[in-house]
């Protein structure tokens, strides 16, 4: 995410990523507080290996060995969005867990999940500007793409 925001710096899409990643860091404090309240063990392997995930696709073989390709960044707002939504899928668990168990904090979730809905929207419309960019043609509304 920090290599996108300055990808982006000084461009239209820094504020934005600024507030994305902000939140981000924000909701990473909400998930641990909720596995610490839950007793459940944090298993470093899985960290580890999401961080390799991560930087092994960097190493993509798109011919543009020294420079970015042009899709790189539709690329990266398709990843991020497809991100967003299984986070809120976490959240939307987590809500229903604190249904039951009050060691979790129902609000919070129900913010979060607001939040994860938010992002997901402007990473929308972020990627179909991009994609207009990249491909040519014209960037509506979500719901006219949706309705075509």
């Amino acid at each position: 995410m920090s290599r996108m925001l300055g990808r982006h710096r000084g461009g239209e899409y820094e504020q934005p990523l600024e507030q994305l990643l902000d939140e981000l860091r924000e909701e990473r404090s909400a998930v641990r507080a909720s596995i610490q309240a839950l007793d459940l063990p944090v298993r470093q392997y899985k960290q580890v290996g999401a961080w390799v995930g991560e930087k092994f696709s960097r190493a993509k073989l798109n011919g543009h060995l020294l420079s970015r390709s042009p899709l790189s960044d539709l690329v990266e707002f398709e990843f991020i969005a497809t991100a967003v939504l299984a986070k809120r899928a976490g959240f939307e668990t987590l809500r229903e867990i604190a249904a039951v168990d009050s060691r979790l904090d129902g609000d919070l979730l129900d913010r979060l999940i607001a939040q994860a809905d938010k992002q997901h929207d402007w990473l929308a419309d972020a990627r179909r500007e991009v994609a207009a960019r990249v491909f040519g043609g014209r960037v509506g509304p979500a719901d006219a793409a949706a309705s075509s």
